[in-house]
This record gives structure tokens, C-alpha cells and sequence, in this order.
């Protein structure tokens, strides 16, 4: 039986406008995927980016959203995007690691777990 309804999409969509309030202003972890339409591994990444969206919902100190570089230039040219996908990896708004390429469910896991456990224990 086919959905018809629309996927809801668990990953946040940042936008230029949105980038700082979203990511820069986030007390904890962002893993944040640079991605266009017409990437054809981007299409891999999307996927896999939605079900740790989905996995990781309801952990306020987690966040997991997705920027299109074409609608973005800003965002993409001030972190030097040069090959999508790209995910960025932000501890309270800092960028903390970048990783290019497909990147599978279990390592980004590991890499949510590392820079977790950056962010001091709140009192």
C-alpha cells in the first residue's frame, strides 16, 4: 500500500537566513549536511541523514539538519564547501570537524558520541 501522504522531514533545512539562529546559537551537537539536488551521492547522504534525524528526535542536545549549497552560497562559500556531500560538525556553534564524502549511520554515530562528550555537564 502506498503512502500518499508527504514525508515529513525529521532533519532541520537550513537556510542562509536561518544558519546562525539554527547552528551558531545551539547549545550542543549539530551535525549539519551540505547537499544539493543533483548530487548523486548526496542522494545516499540524504537518507541516512533523515533516519539519525529520526533516531536522535526528542535529545535536546543533538541536532541534525541539511543545507542546500546552491540555494546557500553564503553558508557553502564561508566554510569552503568544495565537494558535497559535506557534513560540518558544530559544538556550541563551533564548527569541530568536517567530513566529505557518504558517511554511514555507525560512524556518524561515533562522531555525535566524540564531540558529545565536548560539551560541559550543565549544573
Amino acid at each position: 500500500m502506498a503512502d500518499t501522504e508527504e514525508k515529513v522531514h525529521a532533519a532541520i533545512d537550513i537556510t542562509d537566513a536561518t544558519f546562525e539562529e539554527e547552528i551558531i546559537k545551539f547549545p550542543g551537537v549539530v551535525v549539519l549536511d551540505f547537499w544539493a539536488t543533483w548530487c548523486g551521492p548526496c542522494r545516499v547522504q540524504g537518507p541516512i541523514i533523515e533516519q539519525l534525524a529520526e533516531e536522535l528526535k526528542g535529545n535536546e542536545m543533538v541536532k541534525v539538519a541539511k543545507i542546500d549549497v546552491d540555494a546557500n552560497e553564503l553558508t557553502s562559500n564561508a566554510f569552503q564547501i568544495r565537494s558535497i556531500p559535506s557534513l560540518v560538525f558544530f559544538v556550541n556553534g563551533e564548527p569541530v570537524g568536517v567530513k566529505p564524502g557518504v558517511t554511514q549511520l555507525p560512524a556518524l554515530k561515533e562522531f555525535i558520541e566524540k564531540f558529545s562528550a565536548q560539551i560541559p555537564a550543565q549544573p
